[in-house]
């Protein structure tokens, strides 16, 4: 298997410092800024928006991976593609017409994901998987950083694996929610694309090193 993408989420970082932020994920080698973007409504937490993607745009050049987790997301995506987000992922149990939303995404120019909580089976979301670019599976609950991964969920991930391989499909395979040293090699081998890491990247001392152990690479 391929060493997976590491997308570092600005939620644990100083948010008084979110320039500076971006500059050390920028630094430390990992692949994409991932951006938690919350309304206090689908999820108990409150973050930022569209402009604060707009303002750290110019930190740096990796992709930016901005993750719904708000109620209504079609009526934020066209300010969220505009700011400068890459990657716009919003949550199937916030939509309606979730197939709408990721063309809504995709006539935009940028690239729609689906994100899906613990207590939301794969087969909710399998008939859309040849439209997306991305499934995110939260394995904690979403809402707040610093929580411990739910095991179970990896089995999402399996299963998004052999349907890709089954369908002969591309997109990519997501996870977000305690993600560190030691639970990455879980999420590996159960064939995870994309990690998705936030208090641990920021709490770490050597970031690069860090990025590399995610990675599963020797440093």
């Amino acid at each position: 298997m391929n060493s997976p993408l590491i997308a570092p989420s600005i939620l644990s970082a100083n948010f008084a410092r979110m320039g500076e932020a971006v500059s050390e994920i920028d630094r430390s080698g990992a692949d994409w800024v991932h951006i938690d973007v919350m309304d206090g409504s689908f999820v108990p937490n409150l973050t930022f928006g569209p402009k604060m993607v707009s303002d750290l745009r110019p930190y740096t050049r990796l992709p930016f991976d901005v993750h719904l987790m708000i109620q209504n997301p079609d009526s934020l995506i066209p300010a969220f593609a505009e700011a400068g987000a890459d990657y716009i992922t919003f949550h199937l149990e916030a939509v309606i017409h979730a197939h709408r939303s990721v063309q809504l995404i995709r006539n935009l120019g940028k690239k729609p994901g689906i994100s899906i909580v613990p207590s939301t089976p794969v087969s909710h979301v399998e008939e859309l998987l040849p439209y997306v670019d991305q499934i995110l599976i939260m394995t904690v609950n979403p809402g707040f950083g610093g929580q411990s991964l739910i095991t179970t969920c990896l089995n999402k991930i399996k299963q998004l694996v052999s349907i890709r391989k089954a369908k002969d499909l591309s997109f990519l395979i997501a996870a977000d929610g305690g993600i560190n040293q030691e639970t990455a090699t879980l999420v590996r081998n159960a064939g995870c694309d994309v990690l998705i890491a936030g208090s641990a990247f920021f709490s770490a001392q050597d970031k690069n090193g860090l990025v590399h152990a995610l990675k599963g690479e020797v440093f």
